[in-house]
């Protein structure tokens, strides 16, 4: 690909889930630089950002450093962004967007340097194309987009090589109540601790975030590869052909997974997934058919405490989102609601660890049961805590001396 051989790697996510992004980084074989409130940073190649968007559960956008230049003015930012060899990168047959994310006084319209950063690379484009041939604009990231990050008088512009950002998985067609973000569920599971030994209960499992997105990490499954399209697949010098030898190796190492052997004679640790509402349960199934793991889930309309639960449910992770009563639902019905999940934790979860996300801390309070682990998360702006329970077979004995608890996070 004729951009610079290697670079700054800029790798966006939600806020909180900047510890789950860096696990996931490291164990596919990269050191961070620096690490942000929202992003890290890695230094790597064009070839990296094709395994980082295939890979990444929790991220959102992989961004490769093009150029880095001192900007005063929208008159700067014109003449450097021009000076880029455009032509060698983007077709004149291309789609084009520019995003931007803009901290300077110098601008006080935040349309500006998009139109700005739009018009350079367009005009260097057609100086070189027969008959001034141009990209189409718009916004709609569905081809070439390009990020511009310009904060005091320091502008960054980077080649966006995701698109459409990494939560939008393919595979939700349909949607049920408020459902949670597949990159929020993922940092969820893997806050857990799940890695698809360990059976795995979802009761209110809503459109199947949770069930699916469990599924896809117990088999070793990549979520990349469920959507088609990627904003590096446009660039000019697309090696197509390395970007289809890595999905091959993606997939055939999924196969490998125990999971996915149809002849072992051990069946994997089971994911049980219910819902009271017959459609949501429909919804979550349909969801799961289109991201190829709904053979790996069991469903069940039910009331959540009737979820059924495996034969042997020692070690397992029961994961629940209820409603919030912030968009959703009645708050004095949820105390009792919030009330009978503790219930279900004490009385048909003895030996698992219990774990309920939720925007709402007066309501946990319900649940009645003291959380070990209180982990942050933000959803659509509202501020939550993922609660860990351990839930004991019997009374637990406390011992005469020893280790102090886990610590609550916030």
């Amino acid at each position: 690909m004729p951009a610079p051989s290697s670079s700054t790697i800029l790798i966006t996510c939600g806020r909180d889930l900047v510890p789950w992004l860096e696990q996931e980084v490291r164990a596919l074989g990269f050191t961070p630089d620096s690490t942000h409130k929202t992003s890290l940073t890695l230094t790597g190649t064009l070839a990296d950002c094709m395994r980082l968007n295939l890979c990444l559960r929790t991220a959102f956008e992989v961004l490769y450093l093009l150029d880095e230049f001192p900007c005063r003015d929208g008159d700067d930012l014109y003449r450097r962004v021009v000076r880029m060899p455009w032509d060698e990168w983007i077709s004149p047959d291309e789609y084009l967007t520019v995003t931007t994310r803009v901290d300077t006084l110098t601008v006080n319209n935040s349309m500006f340097p998009s139109l700005k950063v739009k018009d350079a690379i367009v005009d260097r484009i057609a100086r070189f194309q027969e008959r001034g041939r141009r990209p189409d604009s718009g916004p709609d990231r569905n081809g070439i987009v390009i990020t511009l990050y310009w904060k005091d008088d320091r502008a960054r512009i980077y080649f966006n090589t995701t698109g459409q950002k990494l939560a939008d998985r393919g595979y939700r067609r349909l949607a049920y109540k408020a459902p949670l973000r597949e990159t929020i569920a993922a940092a969820a599971l893997l806050a857990t601790g799940y890695d698809g030994s360990q059976p795995l209960i979802a009761p209110m499992c809503g459109s199947g975030t949770f069930a699916i997105e469990a599924a896809l990490i117990g088999a070793g499954r990549a979520p990349g590869p469920l959507r088609a399209n990627y904003s590096m697949m446009h660039w000019r010098g697309f090696d197509r052909e390395a970007w289809e030898a890595l999905r091959l190796d993606l997939n055939k190492q999924a196969r490998k997974h125990p999971r996915n052997q149809t002849r072992t004679q051990t069946r994997p640790a089971p994911i049980i997934a219910s819902d009271i509402d017959p459609e949501a349960v429909n919804v979550a199934q349909r969801n799961a058919a289109t991201a190829g793991v709904e053979r790996l889930i069991d469903f069940h309309v039910c009331d959540f405490a009737h979820t059924p639960m495996p034969a042997n449910p020692a070690g397992a992770i029961v994961i629940m989102n209820p409603e919030y009563g912030l968009r959703l639902g009645n708050l004095k019905a949820l105390e009792h609601t919030y009330a009978r999940i503790g219930d279900f934790f004490k009385t048909r979860c003895q030996g698992c660890t219990g774990w309920v996300f939720t925007g709402n801390l007066d309501l946990a309070k319900h649940i009645g049961l003291k959380p070990s682990r209180r982990i942050p998360f933000s959803n659509a702006e509202i501020e939550c805590r993922l609660l860990k329970y351990e839930i004991y077979a019997g009374t637990r004995r406390k011992p005469a001396a020893g280790p102090s608890q886990p610590p609550i996070e916030a």
